[in-house]
C-alpha cells in the first residue's frame, strides 16, 4: 500500500491485549489519535499501556510506552 491513507493506529491495554484504533488513515489523523491515546484519561488511569503507529509497509512509525513515554519516532 501506498499513498496518503497508510497509517494506522493500535494500543495495548494493561493485560497486554492489543487494540485496532484507526486503520488506512492519513499521517495527521494518525498522529492525532495517537496523541489522544497517549495522553488522555485512559492513558492517565494506567489503561493504555502501548500505542505504536505502522505504515502501509507494516513498519513502525511511533511508539509510546506507558512509565516510558515515546520510545520510538
Amino acid at each position: 500500500m501506498s499513498g496518503a491513507d497508510e497509517f494506522s493506529v493500535w494500543w495495548w491495554d494493561r493485560e497486554d491485549n492489543q487494540h485496532e484504533e484507526l486503520r488506512f488513515v492519513g499521517a495527521e489523523t494518525a498522529a492525532k489519535a495517537a496523541h489522544r491515546l497517549c495522553t488522555g484519561p485512559a492513558a492517565k488511569l494506567g489503561m493504555v499501556h502501548r500505542v505504536i503507529i505502522t505504515d502501509g509497509g507494516d513498519f513502525t512509525n511511533f511508539e509510546w510506552k506507558h512509565d516510558q513515554g515515546i520510545t520510538f519516532k
